[in-house]
């Protein structure tokens, strides 16, 4: 692993957490003191990554500008989280969680992803408000928690388009036994906030409304979840930015930006996942179907299988992941058409992922993996590569190794 990424990693750990790591451990001393009605935890993941091709950069999400090429970096993976649980009394629950990671300003500077008062007034009904974590699709609302998940990370096919991990808002739950099994449902409502590197600017989502819910349903080993969000965004792309970068002239602007619009257009998000976790079996199985409101964004369908085997404290596990976005019509605009279609095409993905690698718990509350994705897609598929060059022909490998902790 390069030296520039072992210290970005060190700056990670050191630099931005060293105060917050001490007073976990202080907080934990007088936790286990005073009372027992509060909890501090911690998760983590100390990750590399290194990719075959330099022209396209591998990202693990929309929320990072910059990512790893055909050299070790540590910043695609790398993360450290630190959760609070206050017990205020049997129904009333305080939650307070930190996160650091790369994230789109190029920094590591921790953020709060989850701040909520949750209140079970019955055993079958929850209640949460504050700021929530995000549950558009199954497994969602854990993405950070590198340890909760079998690969490396959730595989990008699929969760690429979801780049909201949090919102203030409220939710509710309801738990009901139908006979030997369980169903649950959720409904939320919140608003959004944060930002998505686009080229040198971001994206504002600040103010964008997020409503939705999703039914489970336990059977014996298996989980099945049905779910349904939108999110109406509050801002449009700085489209207008970019193209005053190239001078162009500001009537044209004007038409791109309009046409172009996201603010107050809404996309819909379905989804349809399984889990299967039973003696040394794990399996999962997720679609999902995105509809885009607005002209810049393409809508797509998305899925993924996986499977894991554990062979003692190893577990194997291989995967298979896809995307296909469907491209828009032309304004039909002889003068527009050209550079539309260069920045629609910027959400194009059309692509397959093979995945295999391997998981090993040597010790409590850690876990070794190492993995490999072969990226396999049409020379077009540039979402949601960074830096993509003239070169790409759609074709990669991804090799990754980690180490994920919770305390």
């Amino acid at each position: 692993m390069r030296s520039d990424s072992l210290n970005s990693l060190a700056r990670l750990i050191g630099g931005k957490w060293r105060v917050l790591l001490v007073l976990l451990l202080l907080g934990g001393q007088v936790g286990a003191e005073e009372t027992s009605n509060l909890s501090l935890n911690g998760f983590g993941t100390l990750g590399a990554v290194r990719t075959t091709s330099r022209d396209v950069e591998f990202v693990r999400d929309l929320s990072q500008p910059r990512g790893a090429v055909d050299r070790w970096d540590a910043k695609v993976d790398s993360i450290l989280g630190l959760q609070a649980n206050w017990r205020l009394n049997p129904e009333l629950e305080a939650v307070v969680q930190a996160v650091s990671r790369y994230r789109y300003d190029k920094t590591y500077t921790p953020e709060i992803s989850w701040a909520y008062l949750k209140y079970d007034p019955t055993p079958q009904l929850s209640l949460r408000a504050g700021r929530l974590g995000t549950e558009f699709f199954m497994m969602a609302d854990s993405r950070q928690v590198g340890y909760s998940y079998l690969p490396v990370r959730p595989p990008g096919d699929f969760f690429w388009y979801l780049p909201f991990y949090s919102i203030n808002g409220a939710d509710a739950s309801l738990t009901l036994p139908v006979g030997d099994n369980v169903v649950r449902g959720k409904v939320y409502y919140g608003i959004s906030e944060g930002k998505i590197p686009y080229g040198q600017w971001q994206w504002k989502l600040d103010g964008s409304a997020m409503v939705g819910g999703y039914l489970d349903y336990q059977l014996g080993a298996w989980l099945v979840r049905a779910s349904y969000a939108n999110i109406r965004f509050n801002h449009n792309m700085p489209i207008v930015d970019l193209l005053t970068a190239r001078s162009l002239p500001t009537p044209i602007i004007r038409q791109v930006d309009d046409y172009l619009a996201a603010a107050n257009t809404r996309s819909h998000y379905y989804s349809l996942g399984a889990i299967y976790d039973s003696g040394p079996w794990q399996l999962q199985l997720m679609l999902n179907k995105i509809t885009q409101g607005s002209e810049i964004f393409e809508s797509s369908s998305a899925g993924y299988v996986l499977a894991g085997y554990r062979i003692g404290q190893v577990t194997p596990y291989v995967g298979f992941s896809w995307i296909r976005s469907e491209k828009r019509g032309p304004m039909n605009n002889p003068v527009l058409d050209p550079l539309l279609d260069v920045i629609k095409a910027e959400s194009h993905a059309n692509q397959n992922t093979t995945i295999l690698g391997a998981r090993w718990d040597f010790a409590r509350n850690l876990a070794l993996k190492a993995q490999w994705d072969g990226i396999r897609g049409e020379p077009a598929s540039i979402f949601p590569f960074r830096e993509e060059q003239d070169a790409w022909r759609g074709k990669m490998d991804v090799f990754s190794i980690s180490m994920d902790f919770v305390f």
